[in-house]
């Protein structure tokens, strides 16, 4: 069964806290038990010392006899604290001996700790042990004590009780932190979560054909940001093309329409004797089919192109020559409109299918000779860099308005809304250019202010 993403980042989050919080858990236990076991040890080493200290001060070196009742006191107050003593003079006789004091007593307090330590710490594998030391006076050794304890180390019950209450807020603290995690886990998925469904259901939408709705949710997170945007920019793409495709049914039909009503018209009124079959109408029929030919023949260019069936012939071309035989070709249209034209730049070489690329000069060339005013200029200039290598057009003509150039190079596209089909072509011309263009692998862009003129700039990879 898939799961949900809120549900795996959740659950994500949550394990990756408990993993955390098991290994600090289990890594402080571990230190901390290993640091307080030192301490013990150090503290017991601490309490022999002051053992045998205490002993050597109940010894009168004057009258050789020692204070028996402190001797006694040192050797409960010991026995309580889990050491049981034997003091020997320097003669080794005994002086005072804890198990012949009170045997059931020492018997008790060893079975407490070594039962207590075995609960603790089952693999220590502990025993009471007896060692025995000097018990000296300045310089001089005055007896003997022997001390059992249990060994390597144990603990009394304040010790073991502030490891337990040690133990149980490390055991509150992970639980607090896996609870934590549990709810920021659930808040932080549910944050991310949320903008990512906005955008299924945005994705939805448009798979319906709803290309107008936009996601307006910010979030703080910078990859759904990019996928919000990238719905909204497909959204936006999306709508643009279908209003083209709309567009293009329209023009198709209107492109079609005129010449084949023109021709069934001429064709009616000759069949139905209104007309004389007189050449001039003949002319003028064959010139609408001659048109629609052109139109169609258009649009198999493009196919062909966008299909990648174009055979590209590619040869050394000398671009600047190429450019200027184009303009000396176009020089009674350039006089017709008193235009000036002109080829700047270095003479560079591109590797590329000649018949193609003068299929996109003369296309841009006839576009900027139609849109420009009697008197105005269009200058070529050839353009190279490391990578690529091409030319710029310039006219003075009267300019593109900013929110159509994204899709002048649509087919059948018209920047100029008032233009009929005698002013102007089919509307596929620069729809094959950025084809052949892209076909090089290359890149078309143009540049235009209203009133001002416009740029078409053609960049060719340099290909050796």
């Amino acid at each position: 069964m898939k799961r949900s993403i809120k549900s795996r980042i959740s659950s994500a989050i949550f394990l990756i806290v408990l993993l955390t919080v098991v290994i600090l858990s289990l890594l402080s236990n571990y230190f901390i038990s290993k640091q307080f076991t030192d301490y013990i040890s150090r503290q017991m080493d601490l309490k022999i010392q002051v053992i045998i200290s205490s002993l050597g001060e109940q010894y009168n070196s004057m009258k050789e006899e020692w204070n028996l009742d402190y001797v006694q006191a040192i050797g409960m107050s010991s026995l309580y604290e889990g050491y049981i003593i034997k003091v020997y003079d320097d003669q080794h006789h005994t002086v005072w001996d804890a198990q012949a004091h009170d045997m059931s007593l020492c018997k008790v307090i060893m079975e407490d700790i070594s039962e207590r330590m075995r609960i603790q710490y089952p693999n220590l594998n502990g025993e009471f042990v007896s060692t025995d030391y000097d018990i000296r006076k300045g310089n001089v050794t005055i007896g003997t004590v022997s001390i059992s304890y249990f060994g390597p180390f144990f603990l009394n019950d304040n010790e073991l009780r502030f490891l337990n209450r040690l133990n149980t807020i490390l055991v509150v603290i992970g639980l607090i932190a896996v609870a934590f995690s549990i709810l920021a886990g659930h808040m932080i998925a549910r944050r991310l979560s949320r903008p990512i469904l906005s955008t299924v259901e945005a994705a939805k939408e448009i798979a319906g054909g709803n290309y107008g709705i936009r996601l307006n949710e910010e979030s703080n997170t910078r990859e759904v940001d990019m996928l919000t945007e990238s719905i909204n920019h497909l959204s936006i793409n999306l709508q643009n093309q279908e209003k083209l495709r709309k567009q293009l049914t329209s023009d198709v039909a209107h492109e079609l329409r005129t010449p084949i009503s023109i021709l069934q018209s001429h064709m009616e009124a000759m069949m139905d004797g209104v007309w004389q079959p007189t050449p001039e109408r003949l002319q003028s029929c064959y010139n609408e089919a001659i048109r629609i030919g052109k139109l169609v023949s258009d649009l198999e260019s493009l196919a062909k192109i966008e299909a990648d069936n174009l055979k590209l012939v590619r040869t050394k071309i000398k671009l600047r020559e190429l450019l200027e035989e184009i303009l000396q070709s176009f020089e009674k249209q350039l006089d017709d409109k008193e235009l000036l034209a002109e080829v700047t730049g270095p003479d560079i070489t591109v590797y590329a299918d000649k018949d193609r690329i003068t299929q996109v000069i003369v296309n841009l060339l006839s576009n900027a000779i139609k849109y420009s005013g009697p008197g105005g200029r269009i200058t070529f200039e050839t353009v190279e860099n490391d990578a690529q290598a091409g030319f710029f057009i310039w006219d003075q003509g009267q300019g593109i308005p900013g929110e159509e150039l994204a899709y002048i190079f649509e087919r059948f596209y018209r920047a100029d809304k008032s233009r009929n089909r005698l002013t102007g072509g089919s509307g596929i011309g620069l729809a094959i250019v950025k084809a052949v263009v892209e076909a090089h692998g290359g890149s078309i862009s143009v540049e235009s202010k209203v009133n001002k003129g416009s740029c078409f700039k053609v960049l060719l990879p340099k290909i050796l």
